[in-house]
Formats: structure tokens, C-alpha cells, sequence
């Protein structure tokens, strides 16, 4: 056996696997296709847990161990079957063909109750492959020197937030103790259990009732990880990034619990509370409704108190949402999604308000076959541009007014077969900067990740994505929730804060770098639904001269 395949790149990263077996989950499978089909990394060596399996135990040691955990063996199964979705994050992928030219090592560590070591002579064999990184995706707990066999260590994702969760089952306790956020992080291991050197961190808003769903969500999320940080890496070097890696590191001190599977009692204390809180929510769903409404305030520089603003609210058979404003012929148009409920799916409207804050009724302006929202607008060269949400149509297109405000043409499509939402454009006075929210893989959530491209002009079918991307992976403040403003000498970006629930609140996060190699933000203000007893939600900031305009999602009796 050696230590070099026909298909090996000098160039590019080593790459060592650790797994149990060629069966994988979904979300590793695709990974490893993201790995292979790369210019950056080669899978070297594949290493294989290839201990024995434990004996048969006695039936009274099955039965026994089994009754510890029999609620939530009984939920876990319950929840997934309820709950199935597709694509299927851990569906079971066989990689044999994927991984046939690269070399195999079958190893039997020393095994402890939890964790385990790889031999001294198993070690020495596996330095021969002149490895970069190691990557976890088998075995438990590992100890000794297989930590740091490679040259940049082992590489090993914790599905949850190390800083308030430190164990597992991934994903169960989030839903189950009602968090409003579930982490993910990549991490360097190191002899401390889930304490290791963060590669990676990233936040998805946990899913309020089923377990599955939020495992689902972020592990279609977090396979992204591994081949960004490769990709870095290869790109930078290792000095730049063991740099970079250590000075976004600091001391960590965990002062929860660490989580284990719970036994039944445990179990049916936090099931019970969680069937209460499911049921609450069924209860006012069931006597209140729910609908966006649009909000406005005069006076001079940005208002951000709710409480002083004047209420649009529409009829009960659809709501009104997004605003974006632009000020022209000496009237404010206001620029709002309107979502009929019976019709499915949202069009473009207008509402125009004078300087006396006297408005109009919305007027239809936009509608396609698919379903339009977040019209941002803006001026250019002398015309007037709206690039509306246009996500179920895989695209972000840009359409110009012809007849101000109510007639618009389809003028350029940005970018297609993108999942992408809520695109803002901004011009620094040397390029023009696209954000929008993007989804790089199906099953994952449209909320969590924000990306940021460039281009010389705001019509380009050709936009540079950033080679920080995501510049932001946390559902609390990447989506956009208005444009871009200047204030003191300042760039400010609004964004939703969708941890909670969706559009719950609403961040100003103040831009200390945007370049071509950098970008930077930090949260200055942020804005929750607590101003009234009705309110539930706020998610987009719009300002223009002395108007600023908000939507809000309240409550309502049936």
C-alpha cells in the first residue's frame, strides 16, 4: 500500500477520512462529491473503525437498557415518522464508489467507555500519507496522537452551539427546552470534549415542534463547512489562516450541564412541557390571526420608535409587507408586497404618501406567475429600478420604470438558478455590493446565510461573490431587512432577526469593512416586537428623507 493515488494533485490539500464504515449519511455523501470534485483538496486516505462489535448482551441487560430510554426511543421514531422530509439529511448513502481509488486502513483502537485510541504503530503508518487535515465523520471520542498526525489536526463537526450545549443528542434539547437558536460548529479537536479550536460557527433558528426538522435543516447546512474552510485554507496558506483561526478564538467558559440522551423521567418532564407549548400555540392559532401591517413616522433622521408610528393596516383577507420607499415628484411611494391569502402568492404595490403623511390606498404595480416580495428600489444613471424578491423563480431580476410609480419592465436578470432572497443592492461610489440571503443546498433554510457579491455596474450579469462567503451564518441578523443607509458618517445594514420566530425583530448593524477581501459588520441596535401587547414581529426598515417605514406582524381575533 502507498501513500499516493493516480488521481493526486501536488497542489492541493491531503485529506484524511475517519469514518465506520462506507455507509454514510446524505449530508456526508454530498459532501465528500463537494471534496472530490474540487481544485483544492484530495481525499489521500481513508481510515476505518474497525473494531469488533460488542457483545450480545443478556435479553435482561437489552430489555433493561432499553426501559432507561424507552420514552425517548418511542418520540425519537414517533417525531421522525410525523415529521419526514426530503430531501433526507441522514438517508443512507453507500461512498464505496465515490472513494474506490482512494487508500483504505482498517484500524481497532483502545477502546474506553467513550473514547478511542489509535495504536502507536497504526499512527506511524498513517504519518506516511503526509497528511493536512484529518476529518471526523466516525469513531467517538478520539485521544492521543491521532490529534495531531495531521498537519493541521482533526477536523470535526458538533452539531450544537459549544457554548450552551455540550453533548447530545444533536438537535433534541434545542426543540425540547424551546431554544430560540440551535449552533453548529466546525472545530480542531482537542483532548477537551467539544471544546476545541472554532473553524466555524453558524446559528439556524430551531424548529419550534419537531426534532427531525431541525437536525434536517442544519446538517443540510453544516456540510458546507468543511469544504469552505479547505478552500481557505488552500487559498491563504497556513500561516494566514492559523492566524486568522487564533485571533477569532478566546477562552471559553461552559457553565451548562453536559447533555446525554435522557432517561424516562427526565424525558417526560421535557416532553410534557414541550406538548404545553405546542398546545398554547394551537390555542391562539386557533382564536387569533395572524397579518403583517404597514407602519410609517414623520420626522427628521431615522425613527426607531414604533410606538410614535401611524398604523395601514388592510383588509383581513391579506396583509401588507416589505416596504421599501423612494421619494420623487415631491411624494413618497411606497413600494410593498400585498398577499392575497386566497390567491397563494404575493404581487408588488404602491402606496403614496405626501409630506403631511396623507396616503393612498396600494395600487397593483407588478405581478408575475410566481410569488414577488421585498421590492428594494433605487435610482440610477436617471431611471428608477426594483429588484422584488423573485426566489421561487430561482432568479434575482431587475426591472425599470417605464411610467413612475405604477408601470414596471423586466430590464435584466442578475443571476439565475439561485436560490436567493431578499437581494440589496449598495454603490460605495466605487462598485456596486448585491447581499441577499442564498441557499446553497436543498433542504437547508433560506434564513441563515448571507452572501455578498460585486460587479462595476448594478445591471451586470456577472457579480463576484466575496471570498468570505457567507460574510454572516446566523439566523439572527444575515437576511436583509431594508436598505442600506448612511448615518454620522456611517454605513448602516438593517437585518432580520428571525431566531425566535420568523421576522421577529429587526438589527442595525453598523459596516466597518466592505472590500473586495473583507467584509466586516458589527450589531449597533437591534429592535423587538415589544412596543404593544398585539405586536409579534418586525422585519423591515425602510428610510427616505423624513420617512421611515416599518412592517410589523400583529394579532388578531377571528
Amino acid at each position: 500500500m502507498t501513500a499516493v493515488t493516480g488521481r493526486e494533485d501536488p497542489g492541493k490539500l491531503r485529506i484524511g477520512l475517519l469514518l465506520d464504515s462506507f455507509e454514510v449519511a446524505a449530508w456526508v455523501y454530498e459532501m465528500l462529491v463537494t471534496l472530490r470534485q474540487s481544485t483544492y483538496a484530495d481525499i489521500a486516505l481513508i481510515v476505518v473503525n474497525d473494531s469488533p462489535k460488542p457483545k450480545r448482551r443478556s435479553l435482561f441487560s437489552r430489555v433493561l437498557g432499553a426501559w432507561d430510554n424507552l420514552f425517548f426511543a418511542a418520540y425519537w421514531k414517533l417525531d421522525a415518522k410525523l415529521f419526514a422530509v426530503t430531501p433526507d439529511a441522514f438517508e443512507p448513502r453507500d461512498a464505496t464508489a465515490l472513494l474506490h481509488d482512494v487508500p483504505v486502513m482498517r484500524v481497532r483502537p483502545e477502546c474506553t467507555k467513550y473514547s478511542d485510541r489509535l495504536a502507536d504503530a497504526d499512527i506511524e503508518r498513517i504519518a506516511t500519507y503526509h497528511l493536512d487535515v484529518f476529518v471526523r465523520l466516525g469513531f467517538r471520542i478520539l485521544r492521543g496522537r491521532i490529534l495531531t498526525v495531521a498537519k493541521y489536526g482533526v477536523w470535526s463537526y458538533h452539531h450544537g452551539d459549544n457554548q450552551v450545549n455540550r453533548g447530545g443528542p444533536p438537535g433534541f434539547w434545542e426543540v425540547l427546552e424551546g431554544h430560540a437558536v440551535t449552533g453548529s460548529i466546525l472545530q480542531v479537536l482537542t483532548e477537551d470534549l467539544d471544546n476545541g479550536v472554532v473553524l466555524y460557527r453558524s446559528f439556524s433558528a430551531t424548529d419550534p415542534v419537531s426534532v427531525k426538522r431541525n437536525r434536517n435543516n442544519y446538517y443540510w447546512k453544516s456540510l458546507s463547512f468543511l469544504p469552505r474552510k479547505l478552500k481557505e485554507l488552500h487559498a491563504i496558506g497556513g500561516a494566514e489562516f492559523t492566524r486568522r483561526v487564533s485571533s477569532s478564538n478566546h477562552p471559553q467558559l461552559y457553565a451548562h450541564r453536559l447533555y446525554v440522551t435522557p432517561r424516562n423521567a427526565e424525558c417526560a418532564v421535557v416532553l410534557t412541557r414541550h406538548l404545553v407549548r405546542w398546545a398554547r400555540r394551537r390555542l391562539e392559532r386557533a382564536l387569533l390571526r395572524e397579518q403583517w401591517i404597514v407602519m410609517f413616522d414623520m420626522r427628521d433622521g431615522v425613527s426607531g420608535s414604533p410606538w410614535r408610528f401611524k398604523r395601514m393596516t388592510p383588509p383581513r383577507d391579506r396583509f401588507w409587507a416589505d416596504p421599501h420607499v423612494i421619494y420623487k415628484h415631491g411624494r413618497y411611494c411606497v413600494f410593498i408586497e400585498e398577499f392575497v391569502y386566497t390567491r397563494g402568492k404575493a404581487h408588488i404595490s404602491v402606496i403614496e404618501i405626501d409630506t403631511n403623511g396623507t396616503y393612498s390606498a396600494p395600487v397593483p404595480v407588478l405581478e408575475r406567475p410566481y410569488h414577488l416580495s421585498y421590492p428594494f428600489v433605487f435610482e440610477w444613471n436617471g431611471d428608477c429600478y426594483m429588484v422584488p424578491e423573485s426566489s421561487a423563480n430561482s432568479s434575482i431580476e431587475v426591472y425599470r420604470c417605464v411610467e413612475f410609480p405604477h408601470k414596471w419592465e423586466l430590464c435584466v436578470t442578475l443571476m439565475q438558478d439561485v436560490t436567493a432572497v431578499d437581494a440589496t443592492l449598495f454603490c460605495d461610489g466605487r462598485k456596486w455590493w448585491l447581499f441577499a440571503n442564498v441557499r446553497e443546498r436543498p433542504g437547508a433554510s433560506k434564513w441563515d446565510e448571507l452572501f455578498l457579491f460585486s460587479a462595476d455596474t448594478p445591471l451586470s450579469t456577472h457579480w463576484t461573490p466575496h471570498p468570505a462567503n457567507p460574510v454572516v451564518s446566523d439566523v439572527r441578523r444575515s437576511r436583509p431587512a431594508g436598505a442600506i443607509f448612511e448615518h454620522g458618517g456611517r454605513l448602516y445594514r438593517p437585518s432580520q432577526n428571525s431566531g425566535t420566530r420568523y421576522g421577529y425583530g429587526l438589527n442595525l448593524n453598523r459596516i466597518i469593512t466592505l472590500s473586495e477581501t473583507e467584509y466586516r459588520e458589527e450589531e449597533s441596535s437591534t429592535l423587538e416586537p415589544k412596543w404593544a401587547r398585539d405586536v409579534r414581529g418586525i422585519h423591515t426598515l425602510s428610510h427616505v428623507n423624513r420617512l421611515t417605514v416599518v412592517d410589523a406582524l400583529v394579532q388578531r381575533i377571528l
